[in-house]
């Protein structure tokens, strides 16, 4: 599990700039919301797909995490597998974590 990822996820939803669910996320993202979707590694193909097309269909990216839904839970009332990011600096944090090595 990925500590410091779940961490900068959590100050995210204490800060209010965590958006969880699909549907709440593909709103943020088309409202222009959004700065960083996020996906947990176990997410199903089908939703998986679901969130590639909205976010191709408004250029957004999206991130595979390093930690399934069930990790997640440590950070959200229910299990959830689609996060967006509603803060760009907040974003910059989580993406940070994204891309260094896993520290335990």
């Amino acid at each position: 599990m990925n500590n410091k990822l779940l961490g900068a996820l959590s100050m995210c939803r204490r800060a209010g700039g965590l958006v969880m669910g699909f549907d709440a996320v593909k709103e943020s993202v088309q409202k222009g919301k959004a700065y960083l979707v996020l996906v947990a590694s176990d997410l199903s193909p089908n939703t998986l797909k679901r969130v590639g097309y909205f976010c191709e269909d408004f250029e957004m990216e999206y991130h595979t995490m390093p930690v399934s839904i069930d990790d997640l839970l440590a950070i959200t009332p229910k299990a959830v597998g689609v996060f967006a990011i509603t803060d760009g600096q907040l974003a910059k944090l989580v993406s940070s974590k994204l891309t260094k090595p896993t520290d335990q």
